[in-house]
């Protein structure tokens, strides 16, 4: 039986396939390395994000075909926002910027002949420009967190809060602006102390990785 070079190869599908893919991936780089990674400086979710979009995309644009789609990326959603990595629990922030590129790609995958794409185009410049105003305009500054144990307990007092916070900035570097007193241990002389930091205003943040909490 032979086997045409069409049915090997369909060159409109091809060409549409690679234009889709081409112009996902773009939307999710601005996304993700744009506006995400300038602000939290995490390659890890870099990797991850990217690599996700690439794969629900894909996965969304291949099984086009099934009649399946509205159920589809609703299971997409159900099963990846439930997501818990064993290492680490996924913070706020970066559990929505998952939610946002999976949820582009399947926009961009599953947006068949009935979306224009002059729609399809304003729909992505208007998920990057919320994205980027929230990030950029809005939300000024990020705000990060981290559990510290704490041995100096005088100090967690209210009325020697200025000299903890002080005794906190001189130990670890960061421009701490507020701090939590949690859990106190007067057997060992050590409490729990939420500090609150912005990013912006970490010389190194490597040294301090934000993945703790962030608000």
């Amino acid at each position: 039986m032979e086997i045409t070079l069409n049915e090997i190869i369909n060159s409109k599908a091809l060409i549409s396939l690679l234009l889709r893919f081409a112009f996902n991936l773009v939307v999710a780089l601005i996304l993700v390395r744009v506006i995400y990674y300038q602000k939290a400086r995490r390659k890890d979710y870099l990797f991850t994000f990217i690599l996700i979009s690439t794969i629900v995309f894909l996965l969304c644009l291949l099984l086009e075909s099934v009649n399946l789609q509205l159920g589809f990326a609703l299971g997409l959603f159900a099963i990846f926002g439930i997501i818990r990595y064993r290492t680490t629990q996924i913070p706020i922030k970066e559990m929505t910027y998952l939610f946002i590129t999976i949820g582009v790609s399947v926009i961009n995958a599953l947006s068949g002949s009935y979306i224009s794409i002059g729609e399809l185009v304003v729909t992505n410049l208007l998920i990057i420009g919320v994205t980027f105003g929230l990030e950029r305009v809005w939300l000024l500054k990020h705000e990060s967190s981290k559990l510290i144990i704490y041995e100096k307990i005088e100090l967690i007092t209210p009325a020697r809060y200025e000299e903890l916070l002080n005794d906190l900035k001189e130990r670890t570097g960061l421009l701490i602006h507020r701090a939590e007193i949690g859990k106190v241990n007067f057997l060992r002389d050590t409490a729990d102390v939420i500090i609150y930091y912005y990013n912006d205003e970490v010389s190194n943040v490597s040294n301090f990785d934000s993945a703790d909490g962030d608000d």
